[in-house]
């Protein structure tokens, strides 16, 4: 499976964006996604995952209730709405994809995309 990540970009505090993860290959729809994203200077941390149907999903604390991951496995792609963003969101951001049931921490993760740079101004 390759992925390739796109969408970032810079916003204002407040903003919103919408990334989307393009995976090659037939068995996309077999595997969960997940989203991470590491700042300067700092791990790789985990933003949020969705099972191989969309039917289980979590996210991390820091985005619960402004972030929101869905899939189209018709279309081979995992996107990341970003809302009311917030300037500690600025990052790398990662999609991921693994075989297990949800992808939560970088070592489940089979795949990465290159990443898309997400700047958030105050």
């Amino acid at each position: 499976v390759q992925l390739q990540a796109c969408g970032g970009g810079l916003v204002q505090a407040g903003g919103f964006l919408r990334l989307a993860c393009a995976a090659s290959g037939r068995t996309f729809s077999t595997y969960s996604m997940g989203w991470f994203r590491q700042a300067p200077g700092k791990e790789r941390e985990f933003v949020a995952t969705t099972s191989w149907s969309g039917g289980s999903i979590r996210y991390a604390d820091s985005v619960k209730g402004r972030f929101t991951i869905s899939r189209d496995n018709a279309k081979n792609t995992v996107y990341l709405l970003m809302n009311s963003l917030k300037p500690e969101d600025t990052a790398v951001y990662y999609c991921a994809a693994a075989s297990g049931f949800l992808v939560v921490t970088p070592t489940q993760a089979h795949y990465w995309g290159q990443g898309t740079l997400v700047t958030v101004s105050s």
